[in-house]
């Protein structure tokens, strides 16, 4: 059995955009949201706001490439993707 992945992008309450995987985004989410140890780093020092994007990708390997070519483009580029 393989899981699903997917892309998400949250919004931090000073409006930066923080990108990553997940099997179930709503649990890694509130893990982000809590502040917990499992938190990114980034979004314990960057409270996030809200979720502004969840894709699903499909295979790990692939959602890690997706996320990569996501984290090197320009913001208004992530912006546009996520409206």
């Amino acid at each position: 059995m393989s899981m699903t992945w997917h892309l998400y992008v949250v919004r931090t309450v000073n409006g930066s955009l923080y990108a990553g995987i997940a099997t179930n985004v709503g649990r890694r989410y509130q893990e982000h949201a809590s502040g917990s140890r499992k938190a990114a780093r980034f979004l314990r020092a960057n409270p996030p706001k809200e979720l502004v994007f969840n894709r699903r990708i499909g295979s790990r390997s692939l959602a890690l490439k997706v996320e990569y070519r996501f984290k090197r483009l320009s913001k208004p580029d992530k912006e546009a993707i996520i409206r």
